[in-house]
């Protein structure tokens, strides 16, 4: 996994890396095959009858050959296709992928929650 840090034009700091999901995470898809419902009334009222016990997250599609991610104090944005010259571009070019890059929720972190004394 590559990392930079750089400042944009307006002054923005932004942490960039690439991520590649696994082969295992690369799932966009259910791929579970329809079942046919057994002949009994069931009391359940979804259709779903999986139990979800833990959380394994679909890539949305088109994510699944990775993306850069780029990352900021108050945005986050994901790149896809990875440019083969990221590393290495200037940062007038890493700012123009940013740019280009789509805005991507962000999952709160121990460093966003602020303590308050009492």
């Amino acid at each position: 996994m590559g990392y930079r840090i750089f400042k944009d034009s307006r002054g923005t700091e932004w942490q960039t890396w690439d991520v590649v999901p696994r082969l295992g995470d690369r799932r966009i898809s259910d791929r579970r095959s329809v079942v046919a419902q057994p002949p009994h009334s069931d009391r359940r009222s979804r259709s779903d009858r999986r139990i979800l016990t833990g959380h394994r997250s679909v890539l949305t599609q088109g994510l699944d050959g990775g993306w850069l991610c780029f990352e900021a104090p108050s945005e986050k944005r994901r790149l896809t296709p990875i440019p083969a010259d990221w590393l290495h571009c200037g940062v007038d070019c890493l700012e123009h992928y940013c740019a280009q890059a789509k805005v991507a929720r962000r999952i709160s972190s121990a460093m966003d929650v602020i303590k308050i004394d009492d």
